[in-house]
């Protein structure tokens, strides 16, 4: 158990599939510019790359042993089908959320976090329940990045920002100041 909380959290720290690695990007700087609609673009990621976790687990244990130059574009299938299901359901019943979300979601299906996962998974080869927590961990850091870039970017329109750094500029500027504080986490759990 102690195994899969130390995937969990170093996922979420350590490893944040967005400000460690910079995957997950679009909507990173797109999304994030409310907290409710980045924590609801989180939910939908966490909800995609859990499943997508599953997915990737059952091809690599029954399909895809024997033909691992198939593992890309399977992976690229089912997401694009988990995505399309999604997108469904959030259309179905929250109307509202779906026209805040626009084009990004249907932009998870070419978000390189959800096939990074399934990447990362199949490499390190972790089994059902360490995939599962590593798709929740990393769900999660998309999540913590997405709300803490949100809820930087409000207050920062309260705020009195020179003209050179307001709209993008500002947002990169956060978004490099976010990655650079959870570049602290790096040395966390390493045998000093």
């Amino acid at each position: 158990m102690g195994d899969l909380i130390w995937i969990l959290i170093s996922t979420v720290l350590v490893n944040n599939f967005t400000l460690a690695y910079f995957l997950g990007l679009c909507p990173f700087m797109g999304v994030s510019a409310r907290v409710e609609t980045a924590l609801r673009m989180g939910m939908a990621n966490i909800f995609v790359l859990t499943i997508t976790s599953i997915c990737a687990w059952l091809l690599n244990t029954f399909l895809l042993d024997h033909a691992p130059y198939l593992r890309v574009i399977s992976f690229i299938v089912v997401i694009a089908s988990l995505v399309q299901i999604v997108e469904m359901v959030i259309k179905k019943v929250s109307p509202a959320l779906f026209k805040q979300l626009g084009i990004y979601l249907p932009l998870i299906t070419t978000n390189c976090a959800i096939l990074g996962l399934a990447i990362f998974q199949t490499n390190k080869e972790y089994d059902f329940f360490q995939g599962l927590f590593f798709a929740i961990g990393a769900g999660l850091g998309l999540t913590l990045a997405l709300v803490l870039m949100a809820s930087i970017r409000e207050d920062a329109e309260r705020a009195q920002v020179p003209k050179i750094a307001q709209g993008m500029a500002l947002v990169l500027i956060i978004a490099g100041s976010l990655s650079m504080a959870f570049m602290g986490f790096a040395g966390l759990g390493s045998a000093s």
